[in-house]
């Protein structure tokens, strides 16, 4: 280049040479994290919520208030209730069910299954009779002293019946109880840890004849405690 010679300045309209370009301005990265939080814990309550209502829906815990269920279930001992199983087939004799009171709905009670639709119950000299037939009771009780019946349990109906027959408020008093008033089946024990686990239904194979004897266990002690009810 002649030294005389003057370069002219660059255009401001020109475009930046390669190399030269400005990088862009870094975002406000902060306000975007924080969305992003708020938006993931919501979701995560959300989701919970969710959890929550759908297992409710299917099973509730219960509490045990009373020694009408002895030997076989103590007061302060809780529960898990299968609120779905009976959507799916109805009660069977030897269920343990939790329902709520027919004398008063705001209580929820716990008892066994003992009269289906259709049969005739009748209590005799510490036996339970079914259409007449002494029923073999393959768990422990401690028997009752009263009679009762015979009664027929009617449509879409229920005869229950505490373990411990003579401290129990059940059907033998009030009647028997409506299929719509049943919550669900006792699953499973959870508290105290002595008395975790599943709850079975014994077995009947059917009303079949007993000797008295048979229909008649032999009572088990109870606490120097007041029963109470249910």
């Amino acid at each position: 280049m002649n030294q005389n010679e003057m370069t002219s300045p660059p255009r401001a309209d020109a475009p930046p040479e390669p190399g030269n370009e400005l990088a862009p301005l870094p975002e406000a990265s902060a306000w975007t994290g924080l969305r992003s939080f708020l938006r993931e814990t919501l979701e995560t309550i959300a989701l919970t919520l969710v959890i929550f209502v759908v297992i409710r829906a299917g099973v509730q815990n219960f509490r045990i208030e009373g020694f009408s269920m002895e030997p076989n279930f103590h007061d302060g001992q809780y529960l898990l209730v299968n609120k779905v199983e009976y959507l799916l087939h109805p009660p069977e004799r030897g269920d343990v069910v939790v329902f709520r009171s027919p004398q008063n709905l705001e209580r929820d009670f716990i008892k066994r299954v003992i009269g289906l639709p259709g049969e005739s119950v009748e209590i005799r000299e510490g036996r339970v009779l079914i259409d007449g037939q002494a029923l073999t009771q393959t768990y422990n009780v401690n028997p009752a002293s009263y009679n009762y019946g015979p009664a027929k349990v009617g449509p879409d109906q229920l005869f229950v019946l505490g373990d411990n027959r003579n401290s129990s408020s059940d059907s033998h008093s009030w009647g028997m109880l409506p299929h719509a008033d049943v919550i669900g089946r006792a699953w499973l024990s959870y508290w105290p840890p002595e008395h975790w686990g599943v709850i079975q239904t014994p077995s009947f194979a059917s009303a079949a004849p007993a000797p008295p004897e048979a229909g008649v266990p032999a009572a088990t002690p109870l606490s120097n405690r007041t029963p109470a009810y249910p």
